[in-house]
């Protein structure tokens, strides 16, 4: 059985792989870094709210944790769509585009400036959103498939057919 994807590496698809390696192979680590996060941006509140019976002055280190903490919370909320610009920014060009055609040996990912075969046994975890899967490979390397962007073969084979060849359950992500 053969199953062909054309994805395209935009925003949303490096975005999705983002989450999926914070979710997956990153999420121990993740939570750490979050609990640090959230911690450190309730003591920089804790510290600016003046003490009981005191007067609230504005002041020049009062304006800068403020900005500090606004910063970190939006960096814990749209993390994985930084991350994903980072990814997108460090792509070499002409590989936004690809074709990957999975067989029964391993697979071929085309792209406007070669081509790469890869083995199954090289993925660490597999994870599917509405819109992806996601092959995990290790801290920082995935692949992303484009469901939408199946041109052989049906959604429903090719999760039986990667977990059967990798031996790794398809992770279902939110």
């Amino acid at each position: 059985m053969e199953f062909v994807f054309e994805t395209t590496y935009d925003q949303r698809a490096i975005s999705e792989m983002a989450k999926a390696l914070r979710k997956t192979i990153r999420k121990k680590r993740n939570k750490r870094t979050h609990i640090l996060g959230w911690l450190v941006i309730l003591f920089a509140i804790l510290i600016s709210i003046p003490e009981k019976g005191e007067q609230f002055v504005v002041t020049g280190s009062a304006v800068l944790t403020w900005i500090v903490v606004l910063i970190m919370i939006l960096v814990l909320i749209f993390e994985d769509k930084i991350n994903g610009y980072i990814a997108r920014k460090r792509m070499l060009k002409g590989t936004e585009s690809v074709t990957v055609t999975f067989k029964e040996d391993g697979y071929v990912s085309t792209s406007p400036i070669g081509k790469s075969e890869w083995h199954y046994k090289n993925i660490q975890q597999i994870a599917e959103t509405e819109e992806y899967f996601i092959f995990v490979f290790d801290q920082s390397h995935a692949q992303v498939y484009n469901k939408k962007g199946l041109v052989s073969g049906n959604i429903d084979d090719f999760r039986k057919f990667i977990a059967e060849k990798t031996g790794k359950e398809v992770q279902k992500i939110k």
